[in-house]
């Protein structure tokens, strides 16, 4: 898909004001380039001229124009020899004020000393490619900079570690054992080849792909976050509770219904899970146009939450507006939240979402806040916490390409029992490793590597 004898080049670092700024190269002419824009103030024989520098090591200097001698920025640079780098070919970082302008100029010139811009991923596709990584690390190398979450970077950094690729080569493993001695019978017969229990590997590795994949939907949170929608009629405390969440003031607050006419997201990290908190416009009948916009919203937003916290003021009680309100959610996860439990409460507030549970607390005082972020955490993960010997699948991918091998060696356990050829066991053994295949790499195709490293920044 990309030439690996280009030497590429990219900004590494955010675009903005900051105190150090990168520039990164990879290819085999990286040391020419370094040696065209670079003046070191010393080297070792006390000359600038025919600068060699030693690999790994920091050099201080100038970037100077080639044509102009124009000093661009005062820097640290670094040489890295092959293959002892990131991508496993030549790499060189600029280290320069961390500014737009100074960047801008320090990666022009290394374009005009023949690197060409890096492709979004490149240099983590090139890392992979060359076999430093696999395709699951070279992934979480993405999760890695997005975690939301101290929980969320350690998963990350367990899969940059190999823990989820052991566990797939060993159950990819497994089932390549299995398939050469069928192919073996397919050729030499069954006289001449020893038995093996081919039931028992199959039970084996189905096993470990269905914990695998009953891990997903615990990785998917700490990688994607959950959604959760506070709802509720107009001035029953949505707002008040968004803002005890965040221990800060970021939604407006006042006694007058109907304040908030926009929904506001904002993410928490609540005990490792990010956590997406979209405040709503209280939901009821309304003649203004932007009232009605804003509800709209509200009810745009519920649909798209996976999980419902609903308001209700328990000093009014019940309302019917709530009950509709509760007839939007429907079956999706819900919590009631009896919110103004510091003035006197009403004692009947049953009937609503028989199914949700239930926190009485005060957005004003802070009492029950504690009980509320607990009942997420269980309803998320049903009082489950994951530990780092546990590897978690925390990609949708990884969680399809389990889901297809466990169909086809399923599959080949039934044709197995039944008696069937051993052809028709080959075939589904065989679709399973390369399903197995394309989470680790081992089968992938490039139109697969385009969209994974497409997602990544252009430095990286």
């Amino acid at each position: 898909m990309y030439s690996l004898d280009d030497t590429i080049a990219a900004i590494s670092s955010p675009i903005g004001e900051g105190g150090i700024g990168i520039v990164k190269m990879s290819g085999p002419d990286v040391l020419a380039i370094l040696q065209a824009v670079f003046v070191p103030s010393k080297t070792e024989n006390g000359s600038v001229a025919g600068w060699q520098p030693l690999s790994h090591r920091l050099y201080y200097g100038h970037i100077v124009d080639p044509q102009t001698r124009e000093v661009v920025d005062e820097v640290l640079v670094s040489y890295m020899k092959a293959p002892r780098t990131y991508t496993c070919q030549d790499v060189g970082e600029i280290n320069c004020h961390g500014g737009i302008v100074p960047l801008r100029r320090v990666l022009e010139l290394t374009l005009q000393r023949g690197a060409r811009l890096a492709h979004p991923g490149e240099m983590t596709l090139r890392a992979f490619l060359f076999g430093r990584l696999d395709l699951a690390q070279a992934e979480a190398v993405l999760d890695v900079v997005r975690a939301k979450t101290e929980a969320g970077l350690r998963v990350a950094v367990d899969q940059l570690g190999g823990l989820l690729s052991a566990e797939v080569r060993t159950i990819r493993a497994e089932l390549l054992n299995v398939l050469a001695y069928l192919e073996a019978l397919i050729d030499f017969g069954d006289d001449e080849i020893p038995e093996q229990d081919v039931a028992a590997s199959l039970q084996t590795a189905s096993r470990a792909m269905e914990q695998l994949i009953e891990s997903a939907d615990r990785g998917m949170i700490y990688r994607q976050g959950i959604k959760a929608a506070i709802v509720g009629r107009p001035n029953v405390g949505k707002s008040s509770l968004l803002n005890r969440l965040l221990r800060t003031s970021r939604a407006i607050v006042t006694a007058l219904p109907g304040t908030t006419r926009d929904t506001l997201e904002e993410t928490l990290n609540l005990q490792g899970i990010p956590l997406i908190l979209v405040d709503t416009a209280g939901i009821s009948e309304s003649d203004h146009l932007v009232e009605r916009l804003g509800i709209e919203r509200s009810r745009q937003a519920l649909a798209g939450a996976d999980l419902a916290i609903l308001v209700i003021d328990a000093h009014e009680g019940v309302q019917e507006t709530d009950r509709e309100i509760a007839d939007l959610i429907g079956d999706k996860p819900a919590i009631l939240a009896f919110n103004k439990t510091d003035l006197p409460v009403v004692a009947d507030l049953d009937g609503l979402l028989p199914e949700a549970r239930a926190v009485w607390l005060s957005a004003l005082t802070g009492e029950g806040l504690e009980e509320l972020e607990d009942v997420i955490v269980d309803l998320v993960f049903s009082g489950q916490v994951p530990t780092s010997e546990t590897p978690l699948v925390t990609n949708p991918r990884h969680r399809q390409a389990l889901l297809e091998a466990l169909h086809h060696v399923q599959s080949a356990t039934e044709a197995q029992a039944s008696g069937s050829h051993i052809d028709l066991l080959a075939i589904d053994l065989t679709a399973a490793v390369n399903a197995l295949g394309e989470i680790t790499g081992e089968t992938v195709t490039d139109d697969l590597l385009q969209a994974i490293f497409g997602q990544f920044c252009v430095g990286k």
